[in-house]
Parts: C-alpha cells; sequence; structure tokens
C-alpha cells in the first residue's frame, strides 16, 4: 500500500463508461466547434455529421444544445447564421426525438432572430428570417408529431396523420403555406444579399450564404408536393368558391417557388450539392380531377458526399499510469494482458452492437413489408369487390345511354354534362385499373427481390452468430489462462490482480448480455421466417387473384372501347346540331340589324368598347380548340356566338346614336360582315378545321367596329366637350318636357274619348290611356329620383371643381347621360305616338307593346348611366333602384292589360263571325 501515489488515493478511478462519455462530448464540442466558427466559409459537412450520429448516440438533442448554448452566437453574426444553419440540419436529419428536445431552445432561436434583425446590412436580416423558419417548423412538428423532421411521408401515411377528416386537411394545407412563405423570404433575402461583383457563388462568402438553401429545398419539395395533393383532394369534397383563398395563395407560392428553383439551378454551387427537379410551366388546375392522374411527384435528390477522414482523435488511457517507476515496471506483464483484454472486449462490444442494430433495423423493415402487403391484399380485395360493383353500374349506365341517346341530342345542355361526367367515369376507371394492374406487377417483382434479400441476410446473420459464439470460446480461454498467469504472480500485483478480477466480472456479466441478446435475435429469426413462409402464401394468393383481375381487365376493354365509339358518336352528331344553333343566333342577329323596330335602341360606344374585350378573348379560345375534344368545341361555339352575337346587337344600336347616316350604314355593313365571318369560324369548327386566318379576319373587323364606335364617340363630345353641362341640362329639360306633355296629351285623348265615345270602345281606350299613365308617372317618378342621385354624385365628385369641370372631366360618363335622356324622351313620343293611334284606330295594339318595351329600355338605360359613378350605399341610389322596379312593374301591368284587350277583342271578333254564320245559315 506504500507504494500508492497520493492522487491514486484520493481521487478514484473513473469507470470506462465515464471515460467514454467524456471522450464523446469533447469529440462533439470539437465538431461543432468546427463546423460553427466566425469564418465566412460554408458549414463543413463532415463536421455536422458527426453532430447528426452524436444525435443517434445519445438519442435526442440534449447533449447536442448543452454545447451550441455555449457558443458565441448573441456576438458574432457569422456564428449565429452558422448555427441556424446546423440547427436545420439537425431537425431534419439528426434523432427523432431532437424535434422534442429543441421544443425548450424556442425562445433563444426568437432572441437571437431578434438581436440580429437590428442589424440592416449582413446577415441581420437574413438571421431573424432563419429563426423564424425554425420555430416555424418547430412549431409544425409540434401540431403534427407524426411528421418526421425530413417531412417524408407515404400517401397512406399523409391520409391517417389528416385522419381522412377535410377539416385537418384544410388547416393542415394553411400551415404548410406558412411554412413555404418562411421558406421562400428565407431564399428571397439570401439572394438579395448577393453581391455578384464580391460574393457569387464560387466564393467562401456567396457559399457560406447559399449553403443554407439546400435543406430549405428539401423541405419546400415535400411541402409542395403534400399541398397539390390536399388541394385536389378538399377540391373534390368542397366548392370551388371556398378554396378561392386557398388557390390564390397557392398561385403566388408556386410563382416564387419556380423562380427560386430557377434561380438555383443555375448556380454552379448546388450543381454538385443537389439536383433540383423543374416545376411545370403551369400550375396544376385544381378545379379539373383528371388533372392529379398526370402530377408526378418530383423527389429532390442529394448525391452521396464523399467520405473524409476525420481529424484523429486521442484516444484516453483506459487505465491509470500514474504510479512510481518501481510499480510500473513491476506490473508491466499485467498491464499488457489487460489492454489486451479490453481492446478485445471493445472489439467485440462494438461488433456485437452493430450486429443487433443490424438484426433489429431487419426485422422491423421486414415486418413493415409484410404489415404493407397485407395492407395492400386487403385494399385490393376491396377495391376488385367495389371493381365488380362499378362494372355491373357502368352495363347498366350503358343501356340507359343507348336508350336516351335521342332525348341528350334535344336536351343537349344537361344531358351532354351526364354523358361527359359516365365517359369520364369509365375513363378514369380503366386508367385506374391499369395503373393498379401494373403497380400490382411491380409490387410482386419488388416483394421476391426483397424475400431473397432477406434470406441472404438471414445466412449472413446465422453466420455472424456462429463467429461470434467461436470468438467468445476464444476468449473464454484467454481469460482463463489470464487468470493463471495472475495466480502465478507476485504478491506486490495484489492490488492489480483484484481490479482485473472485478473488471473480469463486469466483462462476463456483459459477456452473458451480448449470449442472451443473440438467443433473442435467433428467436426472432424464427419467428421471421415463419412470417415469410405465410408470405409466400400470400403471394401465391396473391397471384391468383391477379390473373382474376387480368380477365377481367381485359373484359373491360372490350366494353370501353365499345362504348368509346358509341360516345364519340354521338358527340359528333351533337357538336354539329350545337354549332348549327349557334350559327342561327348569329344569323338572327344579323337580321335584327335590318329591323325597324332596331332602329329605336341605341347604345353607347364606351359600352361597346367595354364588349371588345371578351370577344377579343373567346375568339383567341377557338384556336386552342383540339379536334378531339368535342365538349371544348361546343363551349367555345356557344362562347363566341353568344358574345359575337349580342356585340353584333350593340354594335347597330350603336350606329343608331350617329347623326350620319351614311357613316351609320356603313357601321351596320362592318357588324354584318363581322356575323358572317363568325358564321365561317362556326362552320371551321364544325368540320374541325384550321381557324386561324378567320380568326385573324374576326380580329381586323372588331378592330374596325371599335375604331368606328370611337369616332361615333369623338364626334359626339369632340366640339361640345365644353358645353356638356349645358346640353346635359338641355336634354334633361327636354326629358321632363316630353314626359310631360305625354302625360297631358294622354289626359286630354282619355278626355275626348269620354265625350265622343262609349261602351266597350270606351272602355278599352280607358284602360289603355290609364295604363300609359300609370306608365309615365312611374318614368316621372324616375326621373326625379336621377335627377336626386346626379347631383348626389356631382356633389361628391368634383371636389373643389365646378360642375362644369366635372362634366368636363367625365365626359364618357356625361355622353351616357345624355343619350340616355335623348333616349326616355324618344320613348315617350313614341308611346304618345303609338296611344293615339290605337285610340282612334289607326294602330294596332303590338305597336303600343313596342312602345311600352321602348320605354322600359330606355329607362333602364338611364338608370345605368346613373349607377356608374354612383355610392353603392347610397339611400338615392336605394331609391332610383325602387323606382326602376316601378317602371318595370308598371311596363308588365300595360303589356297585360293590352294582352287581356287584345284577347278580349279577338274572342268577340270570333263570336260575331260565328253568329253571322248561323244568320245566313237560317236565312238559306
Amino acid at each position: 500500500m506504500t507504494s500508492l501515489s497520493l492522487p491514486r488515493v484520493l481521487h478514484p478511478r473513473k469507470t470506462s463508461l465515464e471515460v467514454e462519455r467524456e471522450l464523446f462530448e469533447k469529440s462533439q464540442q470539437q465538431a461543432l466547434q468546427k463546423a460553427i466558427n466566425a469564418n465566412e466559409v460554408p458549414v463543413k459537412q463532415k463536421h455536422v455529421r458527426s453532430a447528426i450520429i452524436g444525435t443517434f448516440h445519445t438519442q435526442g438533442a440534449k447533449t447536442f444544445w448543452a454545447i451550441a448554448s455555449r457558443l458565441p452566437a448573441m456576438d458574432d453574426q457569422i456564428v449565429a447564421w452558422k448555427l441556424c444553419h446546423v440547427v436545420h440540419k439537425i431537425l431534419r436529419e439528426g434523432h427523432p426525438l431532437c424535434l422534442v428536445d429543441s421544443q425548450r431552445h424556442v425562445k433563444d432561436l426568437d432572441e437571437i432572430g431578434k438581436l440580429w434583425s437590428h442589424l440592416n446590412d449582413g446577415y441581420g436580416k437574413m438571421i431573424r428570417l432563419y429563426s423564424t423558419l425554425l420555430m416555424t417548423k418547430l412549431e409544425f412538428h409540434k401540431r403534427n408529431p407524426r411528421f418526421p423532421g425530413h417531412l417524408g411521408v407515404t400517401p397512406e401515411e399523409l391520409e391517417s396523420i389528416a385522419g381522412n377528416d377535410n377539416n385537418n386537411y384544410f388547416e393542415m394545407s394553411v400551415e404548410m403555406f406558412d411554412y413555404l412563405d418562411n421558406i421562400l423570404d428565407l431564399q428571397a433575402a439570401v439572394f438579395g444579399s448577393l453581391n455578384m461583383a464580391r460574393s457569387n457563388s464560387m466564393t467562401n462568402t456567396g457559399q457560406c450564404r447559399l449553403a443554407p438553401l439546400v435543406p430549405c429545398i428539401q423541405d419546400a419539395s415535400k411541402l409542395y408536393d403534400y399541398c397539390v395533393k390536399i388541394l385536389f383532394r378538399l377540391h373534390y369534397a368542397l366548392s370551388p368558391d371556398t378554396l378561392a383563398g386557398h388557390r390564390d395563395r397557392f398561385l403566388k407560392i408556386f410563382k416564387v417557388l419556380k423562380d427560386f428553383y430557377n434561380n438555383t439551378t443555375n448556380l454552379q454551387y448546388f450543381k454538385d450539392l443537389i439536383s433540383i427537379p423543374s416545376l411545370p410551366n403551369a400550375p396544376p388546375n385544381f378545379l379539373i380531377q383528371s388533372e392529379f392522374r398526370m402530377y408526378v411527384t418530383q423527389e429532390v435528390v442529394v448525391p452521396q458526399e464523399q467520405e473524409h477522414e476525420d481529424e484523429p482523435q486521442a484516444e484516453g488511457n483506459l487505465i491509470d499510469t500514474t504510479e512510481s517507476d518501481h510499480a510500473e515496471t513491476a506490473s508491466t506483464i499485467s498491464q499488457n494482458v489487460y489492454e489486451q483484454i479490453l481492446s478485445e472486449k471493445e472489439f467485440l462490444k462494438g461488433q456485437c452492437e452493430k450486429l443487433s442494430s443490424e438484426i433489429n433495423s431487419l426485422v422491423v423493415r421486414h415486418r413493415q413489408e409484410l404489415k404493407s402487403l397485407e395492407n395492400k391484399i386487403k385494399r385490393l380485395e376491396t377495391d376488385l369487390a367495389s371493381k365488380d360493383h362499378e362494372l355491373i353500374q357502368e352495363k347498366k349506365d350503358k343501356e340507359d345511354l343507348v336508350t336516351q341517346a335521342f332525348a341528350a341530342v334535344q336536351n343537349k345542355g344537361s344531358e351532354q354534362k351526364a354523358k361527359d361526367e359516365k365517359f369520364d367515369k369509365l375513363k378514369d376507371f380503366y386508367y385506374k385499373l391499369r395503373d393498379e394492374h401494373i403497380q400490382t406487377i411491380r409490387e410482386k417483382a419488388d416483394v421476391e427481390k426483397k424475400l431473397k434479400a432477406s434470406d441472404s441476410k438471414i445466412e449472413q446473420v446465422e453466420k455472424d452468430r456462429v463467429t461470434l459464439e467461436l470468438e467468445l470460446r476464444d476468449l473464454s480461454e484467454k481469460v482463463t489462462r489470464t487468470e493463471e498467469q495472475l495466480q502465478n504472480a507476485s504478491s506486490s500485483q495484489n492490488e492489480e490482480l483484484e481490479e482485473l478480477r472485478k473488471d473480469k466480472e463486469l466483462f462476463n456479466m456483459e459477456t452473458e448480455i451480448l449470449r442472451k441478446s443473440i438467443n433473442d435475435h435467433c428467436r426472432e429469426r424464427d419467428n421471421y421466417k415463419a412470417e415469410l413462409t405465410v408470405a409466400l402464401q400470400d403471394k401465391s394468393n396473391l397471384e391468383l387473384k391477379m390473373e382474376e383481375l387480368s380477365n377481367k381487365l381485359s373484359d373491360n376493354e372490350k366494353q370501353t372501347c365499345s362504348l368509346k365509339e358509341t360516345n364519340e358518336f354521338q358527340l359528333r352528331e351533337i357538336l354539329a346540331k350545337s354549332i348549327d344553333s349557334n350559327k342561327d343566333i348569329v344569323k338572327h342577329a344579323i337580321a335584327e340589324i335590318d329591323n325597324p323596330a332596331f332602329s329605336a335602341l341605341t347604345c353607347s360606344p364606351d359600352y361597346l368598347r367595354s364588349l371588345t374585350k371578351d370577344c377579343f378573348s373567346c375568339l383567341e379560345k377557338c384556336t386552342a380548340v383540339s379536334s378531339n375534344n368535342v365538349a371544348q368545341a361546343i363551349i367555345t361555339s356557344n362562347d363566341v356566338a353568344n358574345r359575337l352575337s349580342i356585340f353584333i346587337l350593340h354594335g347597330g344600336a350603336t350606329c343608331n346614336t350617329s347623326h350620319d347616316i351614311n357613316f351609320a350604314d356603313k357601321m351596320s355593313e362592318s357588324c354584318k360582315s363581322l356575323g358572317e365571318i363568325v358564321s365561317n369560324i362556326l362552320e371551321c369548327l364544325k368540320a374541325q378545321k384550321d381557324v386561324q386566318n378567320i380568326v385573324k379576319e374576326a380580329f381586323v373587323k372588331l378592330e374596325e367596329i371599335s375604331s368606328l364606335a370611337d369616332s361615333i364617340s369623338s364626334s359626339l363630345t369632340g366640339e361640345n366637350k365644353e358645353n356638356l353641362a349645358d346640353m346635359l341640362e338641355n336634354e334633361m329639360s327636354e326629358m321632363d318636357k316630353a314626359i310631360e306633355e305625354a302625360v297631358n296629351r294622354i289626359q286630354e285623348m282619355l278626355d275626348k274619348s269620354k265625350a265622343a265615345d262609349s261602351g266597350i270602345k270606351l272602355e278599352v281606350n280607358s284602360k289603355i290611356l290609364d295604363s300609359c299613365t300609370t306608365l309615365m308617372q312611374a318614368v316621372r317618378v324616375l326621373v326625379q329620383k336621377s335627377r336626386l342621385l346626379q347631383a348626389e354624385i356631382v356633389s361628391q365628385g368634383r371636389g373643389t371643381a365646378t360642375p362644369k369641370e366635372f362634366y368636363k372631366r367625365n365626359h364618357q360618363w356625361t355622353d351616357g347621360f345624355i343619350s340616355a335622356a335623348k333616349a326616355v324622351a324618344t320613348a315617350a313620343k313614341f308611346l304618345l305616338t303609338a296611344a293615339d293611334k290605337v285610340v282612334t284606330m289607326n294602330g294596332k295594339f303590338e305597336l303600343l307593346m313596342v312602345a311600352a318595351q321602348e320605354t322600359a329600355a330606355s329607362t333602364a338605360q338611364l338608370v345605368v348611366a346613373s349607377r356608374v359613378k354612383a355610392d353603392r350605399k347610397s339611400d338615392n341610389l336605394h331609391q332610383l333602384a325602387t323606382a326602376s322596379k316601378g317602371v318595370t312593374t308598371a311596363v308588365g301591368e300595360f303589356i297585360q292589360t293590352t294582352f287581356m284587350i287584345l284577347s278580349v277583342c279577338w274572342y268577340y271578333i270570333v263570336l260575331m263571325s260565328r253568329t253571322f254564320r248561323n244568320y245566313m245559315i237560317f236565312f238559306e
């Protein structure tokens, strides 16, 4: 005992586990200090990899944060930037418990971001955005703990996480949008901070800034994929109006993300670090569910990094060597033996741990594969049952389609939609069945490969177990020989021998534990062989079901082909009849221009010009119509026919506002020419010919009509622009005079009729003139409300300017108001003339109906002109709308009264004709 030194007595020796723990913490500290330093160079991946391996060694990130918290992140901006990068890598690739352990350090990340956010240049803004991104990531995983750090989940796992609930999908998509917004804000700040003259992608400064974008790209790729799938699912279940905000937000993210990918792809620095897929030119259209089948998930590929030798680390002494020289010389033999035993023990322990981890991972992986195979088999069985039911249903639908073919032609609107849905359903069913068949064949090949690989791995495990038992036997023999040598040693080494015996006992305990672990793995291997046997049986059953499914698929393909031919023939007939109907609409619009009653209708050039944009857009759609897409051709032809016929009619109405007859005739002929060109376009769509040249002619003709309308507008307001206020006041006065004159004239006609007529004629004239009086009183109320609203518009819009300057500045609106006032005055005179002719028996009741409708149209024009610049919450506007409804009601009652009178007159005529015929028969 006297040979022991004082430090050895006072300080007990550390165990091997404590020494190993200290060495591990020291290596982790060195790796993090080398990875996170103040040098403006990118983080070396080998140091980050050491930190990631350390998280698996400690089963969490507590050691990492204990070391990272002592780094000077609050003193140096580059250290803070690199710390955020390393934390992002740890959260993505580290042990799953790193996400849990890092939740306690969210405030630390927030304080780092707030501190450096006050720095206007350098890394300040980027550090704040990066810390916000990390906090968003931790919050996302806190709300969705089943997402791993690298965000990679299968479609089944994604459905399980959301619980197949649309509300969960809705909330999850919003969280993913927020996550993507933070990523895109960070990348925008990084690219915005690059100075291409000093810090491009091939300099250390530029690479230090660009390196964190690699994990950001990996996260963004997964989030984009999940957002697309979730939005397609939500659009399948919910109405498009509910998801309008989601679509707008996704479109904005898509554009910025596409630019982000393009910027990173063009940089040389990223070519060796990551393979970035390119996004499509156009975002997915979530309103069309069939586009989801064409969507392909694009993975971001990170090439395997070359292995770099880590810097050599000094091994700590496993035993204490602080004894005196005399003790060291005396125990040389025992120390060598002890060191040999410890080295062999450490090597054997490492091999056992490695073998145990491989066996565990192999067992877990194959259990997961077996479970997935069982789920797929069950899913295929349910799909097969549903496919049989769908086949029976499709046969019934086919018979219904054949019986309802004629009805579908007559009711092409609703029935065409139903046929399209059924055809799409058949096509989707065919593609789905074919894809499942191909996928099943591929899964069969994968299962066979995995079974072969598992057999080879089991054989390798058996060989390793035998080798391990031999090594254990050799080691036991060495321990026995060591005991013999220790018994023959001198008495001065008793203390060392006692320590060796203790180590031997610990070693025996570890050996027993390892042997027990190997036995457990052997039992698990036997169980796994039994499970593989069951899987082989299931595979044989699956092959039989695949053959049955293939036979059913071939029968279904034949039925689908025959049904497809029938549907194509019917679709062609529907296309031809639809286009013929559209041509009739255009021809009717051309014929209406020459109708004398049409000459009383007017339209402002500004309104005609507003219709031009829609006409151009629908004509452009004609050039994109595919020859195979009948539905698109029908929709496009309907759009073209309706919009262009409306434009032609309004163009003819605009001609009526021109004072130059020759100019009006020229413009009406241009409208007719446009109608002929539209008919040619429809004929080309019907024959499935190229419409490029004819559409160009239509564009030229539209431009010509628009320029003519501009000429009318300039002629109306060009010279009189300065006197618009006086002109408006004069026209309003003339309108009031015309209405007042009409009311007085109707009253005079009523008085004359009462004095000169009697009986049925007096009653008819009284009802007609009373209806005219009621209508004109409603028009008078409408004009009064229009004047009040006009005064409110001028008072609110002119500011400090005079009313004349307001009318001059808004000359187009003033011109429309003048045109509306003229139309009302003209309609009042027309109604008065028609009533006079009917009362004096010189006119027809149809002319009176036309005059009433003309009055309603002119007042509607006045309402539209008044409402253009009015405040939507104005009381005068609401009163004007009420007065407009009163005019509409009065016109309806007027037409009803006229129609009733006309019916009574016909009844009396028929009755008198029958009476006269009976008298003639009697006299004969």
